[in-house]
């Protein structure tokens, strides 16, 4: 007779083949088209908020891999609290300005700025950056993100542009703001003022030279030796020669010891610790005639080595003993220290340098020379005039364009600032960085301190055209600026109306307030300002734009996820604006991620062709492998990407799939309202894994709210692979499917594996969005979305399940299987057996409790092996094995009795039953009963 009939074998329309590449569109536009992103803010309407607010990237081309992890982090936190039951929108937003898109779209365009008019640019500057608002809002949807996607927050909203215009407003009116001659990070490319986070550093080769200023009057100064050398020198280095047109004085340390040197019969300055290896370099020897504290040198007057020009001696705090020589040339048009020095003393700011890095006729054999191209130039006039010392070329870290890539300069031009420490708010922003906002890492608190704490003012405007403009007026009868918080109010409910353009279209008469007139001279005819304001300014009020302005979201917000370099950029502009503006930060808490890098952790760049696109991972593997890859990395350091590091997640995926369909296929016939076996009448074993599936529940919920997503991963892994499918799964096969359908056994069993899957699903739909909500529709055809429904983190149900005396008990027990499964294997490969299920183990043990331990658990060994029987010995059994970690002696020799035909164990009740001659009681029984049902 066939049994298999009389079998309750796995059932399901779960496929054990993913095929993720074709079904998850399906199930896009089937959450398309069920709204379940409105449903879920419905459902959770009244709930306890938990907003993630976005940062927005820029709309200047397809998302890459740094966007992937971004978004999935923020979709699993988002999804994570959702299914705890807080209400958690998620409002998308796009950075639309700035030179990110007008950079590409001139590259696209093949012009610069100088060959299109800005009113017609800024209209072609729009459609671009729409295009690819569309182009990544697709790319990200299909990813899995939930999101109001149809009411996303652009910056090119003229709402959210008349934001900022407001915003720059209140910081005019607080007194924030200040427009000034300052040296500032300048692109001679783009022709533009950079933010601090504008500027990347890159490894650049400068030349590194030694100059000598000779001292105008050295007799009866300081530096005078009596009757020795006549002419003295202050020797000066610098890493960028072409700033020494700007120099106007040298700096020295006030409490340092200089050294006056016979060198050749010259004196020379410089600083007494750094001697030795300048005169290294130099392969020459000195003899040192005096010494001298820094501040005795103030005031000493030195001659330029080539222009009419004196360079006089000043002290600085920030003179180095580390390289150099001790005494710093000054440009105060080229360096924010010099600037600062350059004011102590009213020096003058040369500024001979154009918005292209070129020298103006002021300059004699330098004008019309670029900045990058002036240096060989200058060796040769220093040489000529005897005043080069030493050059040689020095790799270092150097700041550059960060759209562009090119080396930046600092040159003084006029600029709107943020005054940092205007009112306290560097103090306050210290404030709130340590007592008010949680890090995640903890590291980014001292970080962003550390920023904070050194930052210059913030220079807020931009010679650039595609932005929201910096609303001051340029009064023609006395030239002074004015930035008046009445008249940019003004001007922020026309941006409200009509967009940003309507300031470089309209008439100035169209924007100024009825009777308005400068306040200096009285004059009523106006320049309209020409620069915008900074990008990060634009994404930085973004608390008052979106937060503020949307009910559904709230000020401050929970938590702001970026990358760690965001610590410089949108963290710290947001935390500025909103420390002037409400005193407080936007956020409660931020958490860094860090980049994506290749399988050997190196920068993915197009020279180096290690770029993995993923437009090209979801062609292959589909979005869940990327989103299993962003939950199984630990984003906190560089996340590396490989097609290896693909392969085996889509291999641990498919170990996950499986367990899913293991589940499922077993639970086909189960009705948790008419089957569900209570706790207090399973089988010990059920128990037990309910008891571990409460700690895991447990776990999984800490390391959510810790963001530790990567353990969860972990965590669920190994619960899927080695405790429900190698061991729990492996151990109910006979239960599952050979016991009466209805029977106590086999729904105890089912209940607790009805419990396992629905947790797992809840635990893992933030991670898999698609797997889960497929698995969970196979569960329950047409029931609502898995994303609907919450995990019972806190019930008391979950957690009346642990039980510590049977975890420490079931613990003892599957350490011992493992003992008989290697006894096992060492026979199976003898060939004295087949499968376990011919096997009768046999245990002895000479210590009593632990022999006590198995008498107590005879019942469950056989099912535990995978045994036919096991037998508890009195006495040491010849040619046993010897446990390495447990008090026992192993021994595995043939079941006794005949092979049952229906579930294979080997029974000596085989052949009782007249009718059913080739199976075993137990199986007689099960048949009989269903027959009689």
């Amino acid at each position: 007779m066939d049994y298999k009939d009389t079998l309750n074998l796995p059932k399901t329309d779960f496929d054990m083949k993913a095929n993720l590449v074709n079904k998850e569109p399906s199930m896009l536009k089937v959450w398309k088209d069920k709204g379940i992103y409105g449903a879920i803010r419905e459902k959770r309407k009244g709930a306890k908020k938990f907003v993630l607010h976005d940062g927005p990237p820029y709309a200047n081309g397809q998302i890459h891999m740094g966007h992937v992890l971004n978004k999935i982090l923020k979709d699993i936190i988002v999804k994570f609290y959702t299914m705890k039951g807080l209400d958690s929108p998620f409002i998308p937003g796009w950075d639309c300005h700035g030179l990110p898109v007008e950079h590409q779209l001139f590259n696209e365009l093949g012009i610069t700025k100088y060959d299109i008019n800005q009113v017609e640019f800024r209209k072609k500057a729009k459609d671009y950056a729409m295009k690819y608002v569309c182009i990544q809002r697709e790319e990200f949807e299909r990813l899995g993100v939930f999101a109001d996607w149809g009411k996303p927050y652009l910056t090119l909203d003229p709402k959210y542009e008349a934001a900022i215009v407001r915003s720059f407003a209140r910081l005019v009116k607080e007194g924030y703001v200040y427009r000034d001659l300052k040296p500032v990070n300048w692109c001679t490319t783009c022709e533009t003022a950079l933010a601090e986070a504008e500027v990347e550093y890159a490894d650049h080769k400068s030349p590194s030279i030694y100059v000598k200023f000779r001292v105008k009057e050295p007799k009866g100064l300081p530096i005078s030796a009596g009757s020795g050398p006549k002419n003295a020198y202050f020797i000066i280095w610098t890493t960028t020669p072409w700033t020494l047109l700007g120099n106007v004085a040298i700096a020295v340390h006030p409490d340092m010891d200089y050294a006056v040197l016979d060198v050749d019969g010259e004196a020379w300055v410089m600083l007494e610790a750094l001697v030795e290896p300048m005169m290294n370099r130099l392969k020459r020897s000195a003899k040192v005639i005096n010494k001298i504290k820094g501040r005795r040198l103030e005031g000493v007057r030195c001659s330029h080595p080539f222009i009419e020009r004196e360079s006089v001696v000043v002290l600085a705090d920030y003179v180095s003993a580390l390289d150099g020589t001790g005494c710093v040339h000054t440009a105060p048009g080229h360096g924010q220290e010099d600037y600062i020095t350059g004011r102590k003393y009213s020096l003058p700011m040369i500024m001979p340098v154009n918005s292209k890095g070129i020298f103006d006729n002021t300059c004699g054999e330098f004008s019309g020379l670029s900045v990058h191209k002036t240096n060989p130039r200058m060796l040769e006039r220093l040489k000529k005039e005897n005043a080069l010392l030493f050059a040689e070329e020095i790799p270092h870290s150097y700041p550059h364009c960060w759209r562009c890539k090119k080396p930046i300069i600092f040159r003084a031009t006029k600029q709107y600032f943020v005054n940092i420490d205007h009112m306290d708010l560097r103090k306050r922003m210290l404030d709130v960085i340590k007592d008010d906002v949680r890090w995640y890492p903890d590291v980014g608190q001292s970080r962003i301190s550390s920023m904070v704490e050194n930052r210059p003012d913030w220079c807020l405007s931009r010679q650039r055209y595609w932005g929201v403009p910096i609303v001051a007026f340029k009064c023609k009868g006395c030239e002074s600026v004015i930035l008046d918080h009445d008249a940019i109010e003004h001007v922020a409910k026309i941006v409200e109306k009509e967009g940003s353009d309507a300031w470089f279209v309209k008439e100035l008469k169209g924007l100024l307030p009825e009777g308005f007139v400068c306040g200096n001279c009285g004059s009523s005819i106006f320049d309209k300002e020409t620069d915008i304001i900074d990008v990060w300014f634009e994404s930085g009020v973004s608390h008052q734009a979106v937060l503020k302005e949307n009910q559904k979201l709230g000020f401050p917000c929970q938590l702001y996820l970026e990358g760690s370099d965001q610590h410089r950029g949108w963290f710290q502009s947001s935390l500025i604006t909103s420390c002037a503006i409400d005193k407080a930060a936007p956020y409660k808490s931020v958490l860094t991620h860090g980049f994506v890098v290749d399988g050997e952790g190196k920068k993915m760049s197009k020279s180096l062709g290690n770029v993995i696109s993923p437009q090209d991972v979801m062609k292959k593997y589909g979005a869940d492998i990327l989103r299993l890859w962003v939950a199984s990395s630990d984003y906190h350091d560089d996340v590396r990407l490989s097609k290896e590091i693909l392969d085996r997640l889509a291999d641990a995926y498919r170990k996950i799939r499986n367990t899913f369909r293991f589940l499922l296929g077993n639970i086909h016939d189960f009705n948790p309202k008419e089957n569900y076996v209570e706790m207090e009448d399973m089988r010990e074993i059920d128990r037990w894994m309910l008891s571990r599936l409460a700690y895991i529940v447990e776990d999984a919920e800490k390391n959510y709210s810790g963001y530790m997503f990567h353990k969860i991963f972990r965590l669920v892994y190994n619960f899927c692979v080695y405790e429900i499918s190698s061991l729990y799964l492996d151990i109910l096969k006979d239960r599952l499917y050979t016991f009466g359908k209805n029977s106590k056994e086999r729904r105890s069993c089912q209940t607790v594996l009805y419990e396992i899957l629905m947790a797992l699903l809840k635990i893992l739909a933030p991670i898999l969005s698609f797997t889960t909500e497929e698995a969970w529709q196979a569960l329950d055809p047409g029931a609502e979305s898995v994303h609907l429904s919450c995990l019972r983190w806190n019930d008391p149900t979950i957690k009346k399940w642990r039980d510590k005396v049977l975890d420490e008990k079931w613990t003892r027990l599957t350490e011992l299987r493992q003992e008989v499964l290697k006894t096992l294997e060492v026979k199976r490969g003898m060939d004295e057996i087949g499968s376990s299920l011919e096997a009768k183990v046999v245990l002895y043990s000479d210590d009593t409790g632990f022999k006590k331990f198995l008498e107590e658990n005879h019942d469950n060994l056989p099912s535990l092996f995978i045994a036919s029987q096991v037998e508890i010995a009195e006495n040491e059994i010849p040619g046993s094995n010897r446990s390495h970690g447990l008090p026992v002696w192993i021994s595995v020799e043939a079941a006794s009795g005949s092979k049952c035909m229906r579930c294979w164990n080997y029974s000596e009740s085989v052949g009782a039953d007249e009718e059913f001659k080739d199976i075993c009681s137990r199986c007689v029984n099960v048949i009989r009963k269903s027959q009689e049902e």
